[in-house]
């Protein structure tokens, strides 16, 4: 989606790439580290820097990660809140949800799940779709603004049913009725 398509007065919220950027630095240093330590001093007992398997593991996960953090900064991942509808957006795809095709929605927090520090999630039964829409609010960018856009919606669309949500916690004996 290019700029001049996003709808006017259209809220955009960028993925967050922070974790990528910490897990491929950090895997960096440790590399460097190694490297240094190997490098400078002199132990009879370990192979050779050339035969070292532990630097080549090391090297294998510096790559990964850089290839992971790359191939998720290609995606450009968004999340577009219009006056209407909410649009998924990423680089080859593009799927738009009308506040009208939304059956019910509900605002939480996640215990499983903390990212960032922020545990909050929007959960949202869309009426064509079997399966749940699950927003996790620290994954974006701007996440106070994110949530409070989230509550105005949450205002015009019918609240999440309790007993749908916590059909697992029923299941594992947790909610009693």
């Amino acid at each position: 989606m290019e700029e001049n398509k996003i709808p006017s007065g259209a809220k955009v919220f960028k993925y967050k790439l922070d974790f990528y950027y910490q897990q491929s630095l950090l895997y960096l240093l440790t590399l460097i580290l190694y490297a240094g330590i190997r490098g400078t001093f002199k132990f009879e007992q370990l192979p050779s820097m050339a035969s070292d398997p532990l630097l080549y593991i090391i090297i294998l996960f510096v790559v990964m990660s850089f290839i992971i953090l790359l191939l998720n900064k290609s995606r450009d991942r968004k999340l577009i809140i219009a006056q209407d509808r909410i649009i998924f957006h990423n680089k080859y795809s593009e799927q738009e949800i009308a506040f009208d095709d939304i059956e019910w929605m509900h605002i939480g927090r996640e215990r499983r799940v903390k990212t960032a520090g922020v545990s909050q999630v929007i959960v949202f039964k869309w009426k064509s779709r079997r399966r749940l829409f699950r927003i996790r609010i620290g994954r974006y960018e701007r996440e106070k603004e994110l949530f409070n856009e989230m509550q105005k919606i949450s205002q015009k669309v019918p609240r999440g049913k309790r007993s749908i949500l916590n059909i697992e916690n029923k299941k594992r004996g947790r909610i009693s009725l």
